[in-house]
């Protein structure tokens, strides 16, 4: 997660700067070969390739999760048949296996660039041949932001934005989620949503603060126990002169979480409510280039 520190120490005594323009190079180097960030896709060289049949979507879904290390067939029956799996699950599953090997054998084309699904003594594995999967790229870019944020922000705004665009809808969007896929989904959402965070304080520090209040809003009334979303709320309306409407929105926040959950806000919430009221400096809106 980025820090509002990792900003100030980027850009000391306020003197921030509009991120430049996007850099025609994109950090997402190849496309990857397998999508389970919305749809479940194969890729095999200019083509996008759905797999039909729902355990085998599913099937291939669960070898994603981790592609490169073998997962053991327990696993697969959990993911493919619950609490009731056939009486001949064990045939069942090799069958489904045998399936989706084919699959994408047929799926590889010409180039023969399609993951490979391999028997292992414990499980099956699936390999990418050294390409990735949308969700490992997302990962790596998100790393790679949070790694530069305090050196090159600018930067960091944009491989945030090359990693939020990999996503085309929920994780595992066409598959029946057993429960590690369902655990895996739940994961996956929360990074996106700090990802998202990141993004938007990034450009409550680079920018005019006045163009993220309207989806700091939205994000909000989606995310209203998300506290960091609050505080961007709050900062961004002070600096856009809004003193008044960034006290209203952190005591709504603490009437609410009172009355609701019988909490108060975070010491951290807090102390940035004490700031906007005493007009700290550290808080003085950007200064463009």
């Amino acid at each position: 997660m980025i820090s509002y520190s990792q900003i100030e120490d980027a850009y000391p005594n306020n003197e921030r700067r509009l991120p430049s323009l996007p850099s025609e190079h994109s950090e997402v180097q190849t496309r990857p070969m397998c999508a389970f960030l919305g749809p479940l896709e194969v890729r095999t060289g200019s083509r996008t390739h759905t797999v039909g049949g729902n355990r085998q979507r599913t099937l291939l879904a669960a070898l994603l999760v981790s592609p490169g290390r073998p997962l053991a067939a327990e696993q697969l029956y959990a993911e493919l048949w619950g609490e009731n799996p056939p009486p001949t699950f064990e045939n069942s599953l090799q069958a489904h296996v045998y399936r989706l090997r084919r699959t994408l054998q047929q799926l590889a084309g010409p180039d023969g660039r399609a993951p490979e699904l391999l028997t292992r003594s414990s499980g099956y594995v699936l390999e990418l041949g050294g390409e990735e999967t949308d969700a490992a790229a997302f990962r790596r870019l998100v790393g790679q932001a949070r790694a530069c944020a305090r050196h090159a922000p600018e930067r960091a705004h944009r491989l945030l934005g090359e990693a939020l665009a990999l996503w085309r809808g929920a994780p595992f969007q066409d598959v029946a989620r057993g429960p590690m896929l369902q655990s895996v989904a739940l994961a996956l959402e929360e990074e996106q949503l700090c990802a998202v965070e990141d993004k938007l304080w990034l450009e409550i520090q680079l920018a005019d603060p006045v163009h993220s209040i309207g989806e700091l809003k939205r994000m909000r009334t989606i995310h209203p126990w998300r506290e960091r979303l609050t505080e961007m709320l709050m900062l961004a309306l002070y600096r856009t002169g809004r003193q008044a409407e960034a006290v209203e929105t952190y005591n709504s926040t603490r009437r609410r979480l009172a009355s609701e959950l019988g909490m108060e806000p975070s010491l951290r919430l807090r102390q940035r409510f004490q700031q906007i009221l005493n007009q700290a400096p550290s808080l003085d809106a950007a200064v463009p280039a």
